[in-house]
């Protein structure tokens, strides 16, 4: 390779580091996640005057640093990713001023403390997949922080789309809803959803820097999909939570689904796996659905 060629090696992977906002490097992403946070922020809302004829959307970088009582240089060395691990004191000062939920404020002690290290090595112990068979009428999964589905009961594969059937679908969500168009079907929320794993995504990208295979799902996912690169760009972040989720099953039609999420904990913390387990109120339409499901799911896999 000659040295025009190197040049350019070297602006393209500056180009695709500054894309996906500091991927692998904790203090470029801290500075990337205020700057966006930043932007959000309304001066009216915070009791800032604006001037018709201001330019900058959000706040100024020295508004916030007045409005977290720390000096301009500082918030700027933060921003550029020149200054190491803030203290306690600091991030919450900013955390008030930018308004941060708890899954930013979260986000953002994982990202000024240089993230949890490397990823571990996850494996589904097997008293956890006998929780999961157990859950005879539950659909239930198990994914871990790159959102691959690595274990599941026989109605949560069925519901899911066929997990158990490879090439049936792709095992982690992340690339079936932005590489697979039959995800918009399976999804009426196809929305929700992307935003969603987009937000998970990028708290696991904060907590396990290191992690190559994490990394290249997202490089691979945002030169393959716009939408994932849109989404990427509001440096939103999110957390597992439970909720109400409407899915869409060819034998069943559409229903709408209680999802609960519990973490698998492992000292000295967590181990990034997830179990998502979804049901119905007794009697319910979607209750008699889940059954006739469930039923057609057995016969197959006995068949």
């Amino acid at each position: 390779m000659d040295s025009v060629d190197r040049t350019i090696g070297h602006r393209d992977d500056r180009d695709r580091g500054d894309r996906i906002d500091g991927l692998g490097d904790p203090r470029r992403a801290l500075g990337a996640f205020l700057r966006t946070r930043r932007g959000r922020v309304a001066p009216e809302d915070v009791g800032i005057t604006a001037s018709r004829r201001r330019r900058v959307r959000g706040l100024r970088r020295e508004e916030l640093a007045q409005l977290a009582g720390i000096s301009v240089d500082y918030y700027v060395r933060l921003e550029q990713g020149r200054a190491v691990q803030p203290s306690a004191e600091v991030l919450d000062a900013l955390a008030r001023a930018l308004r941060l939920d708890t899954a930013e404020r979260r986000h953002l002690r994982t990202l000024a403390g240089a993230g949890g290290g490397p990823a571990p090595r996850l494996q589904v112990s097997p008293l956890l997949q006998r929780a999961l068979d157990a859950m005879v009428g539950l659909p239930a999964y198990v994914t871990n922080h790159c959102l691959d589905m690595v274990a599941w009961n026989v109605l949560g594969a069925e519901l899911m789309g066929g997990l158990g059937h490879p090439g049936r679908r792709d095992p982690n969500n992340a690339r079936f809803l932005f590489l697979d168009p039959a995800s918009r079907d399976v999804l009426p929320e196809w929305q929700e959803r992307a935003a969603e794993a987009v937000g998970l995504l990028r708290v696991a990208a904060g907590r396990y820097p290191e992690d190559g295979c994490l990394a290249a799902l997202i490089m691979e996912l945002s030169e393959r999909s716009e939408e994932f690169r849109r989404l990427w760009e509001t440096g939103e972040v999110m957390m597992c939570g439970a909720g109400r989720k409407r899915l869409r099953h060819p034998a069943i039609g559409e229903i709408a689904l209680e999802c609960e999420t519990l973490h698998v904990p492992e000292a000295p913390g967590e181990t990034g796996l997830v179990v998502h387990v979804f049901s119905a109120e007794e009697g319910s339409r979607e209750a008699k659905a889940l059954a006739r499901l469930a039923a057609e799911a057995t016969v197959t896999c006995a068949g």
